[in-house]
């Protein structure tokens, strides 16, 4: 065993996984109403003959699978919103949060092989370095403008606040994104938005913070621990093209 231990963020967005909860506590109530349902026949049975009686008992039982299948257990609407609340993004910058890795709600199914496949590698594969328990942070080379955090933070909400300026409102606009914004005649990415519709701030944030948990985790650290500014502004546009598009 190469580590004891490795942290699986799933990144949902508040409204997801509230009518997740929802939906749950709508099966629950269901149940209940079916049991209820049941048990008033069951007590009819009673005064019929036992013939009758015992096929009721048979139904009941066979009822009961039904209805008693789903073991996802919802919280109250109460404790969810306190969760919700309280809730703590984990940090790959501490040690009780490293190994990190995030799978978000949108992720398909190659994705999601391939972020177990990692995680598998990392507690007893033999392709990477063994983590040791009291490794408290993962290396990266620090940008010129800041640690990786830091700017992976600031080009992706410049890029958001870029995105809301540049566009119309009639929507299907091109949005050009600069390399190096500081940099005269600098390299430029293309962003398309949809055709017909506005791209709102709540859309982009979305994407934004997807992106940001899969590149400041365990997935792709690799890849991601020398990317300077620039090219994490080009990463960034490329995620935003790809999402938009499937999004329609």
């Amino acid at each position: 065993m190469r580590t004891p231990s490795a942290v699986l963020q799933i990144g949902c967005s508040v409204d997801r996984a509230r009518g997740v909860n929802e939906a749950r506590l709508a099966r629950r109530q269901e149940a209940a109403t079916k049991r209820q349902q049941q048990q008033q026949k069951e007590d009819t049975a009673e005064t019929k003959p036992t013939s009758d009686a015992s096929n009721n008992n048979n139904q009941s039982i066979e009822g009961e699978k039904d209805y008693d299948d789903d073991k996802e257990e919802p919280y109250s609407p109460e404790n969810w919103n306190n969760l919700v609340f309280r809730y703590e993004e984990p940090n790959q910058m501490t040690r009780w949060d490293s190994p990190l890795f995030t799978l978000i709600w949108e992720d398909d199914e190659t994705q999601t092989r391939e972020t177990f496949d990692k995680i598998w590698d990392v507690i007893a594969g033999e392709a990477k370095k063994i983590i040791r328990p009291n490794q408290s942070t993962i290396q990266r080379d620090k940008d010129p403008g800041g640690d990786y955090l830091y700017v992976l933070e600031r080009e992706t909400q410049d890029i958001v606040k870029r995105i809301l300026s540049g566009q119309s409102d009639d929507g299907g606009d091109e949005v050009y994104i600069p390399r190096n914004p500081g940099e005269k005649d600098s390299e430029e990415y293309l962003i398309e938005l949809p055709a017909g519709k506005k791209v709102g701030l709540a859309q982009l944030q979305r994407y934004r913070r997807a992106f940001v948990a899969l590149n400041r985790g365990g997935i792709g650290l690799e890849a991601l621990g020398k990317l300077a500014a620039g090219r994490l502004r080009e990463s960034f546009v490329g995620y935003l093209n790809d999402a938009l598009e499937k999004d329609g």
